[in-house]
């Protein structure tokens, strides 16, 4: 087995630096580069023959280790590169449908009590008319014509453009989520 010193791994030390800051242009990467080889060496050491120039082999194990990381991190951008083209990089801006959410809540909370109460039963909890009316405890048809009203009233307030939106039941089950 082979042997090398520890003054002579400490007098390679600034030759080992001037080379790792050549490869990697930037002084902290080369310090760190540096503590890599002298990590990667003393696990080696036995790879180390009697007479072979230990600067050479040391520089031979920083130059590997620089090629190692190299190769990791364009491994690394490849792979980024790689997930980030099979991702949707763009979503759909949602102000607008969220302004709109705002105003059918607004329009909704306007409403008549008993309008919102049998609209809400209905439409945001999808209850069927008979279980809605049961718990208003009001008739069938009274809840019907409730709800009638509290539509002609979201659709008259919501104007022209409530025909080209999105319906207003569908808006309403949002409710649900947003309160």
């Amino acid at each position: 087995m082979s042997t090398f010193g520890r003054h002579d791994i400490l007098g390679s030390l600034q030759a080992l630096q001037r080379y790792a800051r050549a490869l990697t242009r930037d002084h902290g990467r080369a310090e760190d580069l540096v503590h890599d080889t002298l990590l990667r060496a003393i696990e080696r050491r036995s790879t180390y023959r009697d007479g072979e120039s230990l600067i050479n082999w040391l520089r031979s194990i920083l130059h590997n280790t620089f090629i190692d990381e190299r190769r990791r991190a364009d491994a690394d951008i490849r792979h980024v590169q790689q997930v980030s083209s099979q991702t949707e990089t763009e979503s759909p801006p949602d102000q607008e449908s969220r302004l709109h959410l705002q105003e059918v809540s607004r329009l909704f909370d306007d409403l008549p009590e008993d309008q919102r109460a049998a609209l809400y039963l209905v439409v945001v909890e999808d209850m069927s008319y008979r279980d809605a009316a049961d718990s208003l405890n009001i008739p069938v048809g009274t809840l019907m014509s409730r709800i009638g009203r509290a539509r002609d009233a979201l659709r008259a307030a919501g104007g022209a453009e409530a025909r080209e939106r999105p319906p207003f039941k569908k808006n309403l089950r949002l409710l649900r989520n947003d309160r």
